[in-house]
């Protein structure tokens, strides 16, 4: 997937350490784009994929009786996913 031919009139601005930028420079060049270019590329596929990975998924038959099944039980309650939801996490 490349990114698509259209007036590109936004900007997008990253920081990186020096290591990461001539990283990306090597890699760029050795895909034969500039920065920019080898960039955005990048970051349309991964969004894409991301996107894709939260739409769409695909079960074989077995599979998708299986998740049928788990949609169609009855709710449980479950005490301790309660509690763990209910208190803050190590990053909050």
């Amino acid at each position: 997937m490349t990114t698509v031919n259209s007036a590109k009139t936004e900007r997008i601005d990253v920081r990186a350490s020096a290591l990461i930028k001539q990283m990306l420079q090597d890699a760029a060049r050795a895909s034969h784009k500039n920065v920019s270019e080898f960039l955005l590329d990048a970051g349309v596929k991964a969004a894409a994929q991301t996107l894709a990975d939260r739409r769409h998924f695909a079960l074989d038959e077995m599979q998708w009786q299986a998740f049928q099944e788990a949609l169609d039980r009855p709710v449980q309650h479950k005490p301790r996913l309660e509690k763990l939801l209910r208190e803050p996490g190590v990053l909050d």
